[in-house]
């Protein structure tokens, strides 16, 4: 009887503690990213792929100081769901914007926008892409004057 209740005790604890991968994060960064369209090193973790009863991919993307894409659009939009570091956010013809944990942007269908990293603090996010409408579509990288807000 002292066994089985042990056995429960250990067993809810297991099941209510959240695992963490080694960094402390929920989900493992993933594999380093080595796409032409961006600066610096950004790591990929695909969590959802989209398949023919959800069509959305889920990914987490982590950002190493000064990484950033170039400028994209989701012919679908896409939501970020910033969960680590300082970021940017930038939509063309808009100011730049300061992204922080906790922060959660809507990148609307067809907007051309790119987002990264700081040059001082990385940043993580979980991003949920609908997949009807198209894959991303990547244009020019992002110059330095556009990433420091000067454009």
């Amino acid at each position: 009887m002292r066994h089985a209740l042990y056995c429960t005790v250990f067993l809810s604890v297991a099941l209510c503690t959240q695992v963490t991968a080694q960094d402390g994060t929920i989900f493992p960064k993933g594999e380093k990213s080595t796409t032409d369209h961006q600066v610096g090193t950004v790591w990929l973790n695909e969590l959802s792929a989209s398949d023919s009863t959800f069509n959305y991919n889920i990914a987490m993307a982590t950002f190493a100081p000064g990484a950033r894409l170039h400028w994209h659009t989701h012919p679908g939009g896409q939501i970020l769901l910033f969960t680590d570091g300082i970021g940017y956010y930038q939509e063309r013809g808009r100011p730049r914007q300061t992204v922080r944990k906790g922060e959660v942007i809507k990148c609307r269908p067809g907007v051309e926008h790119w987002h990264g990293a700081t040059p001082t603090s990385g940043v993580t996010y979980i991003a949920t892409t609908p997949t009807q409408k198209g894959r991303t579509i990547w244009f020019k990288r992002v110059t330095d004057e556009e990433y420091a807000g000067q454009k």
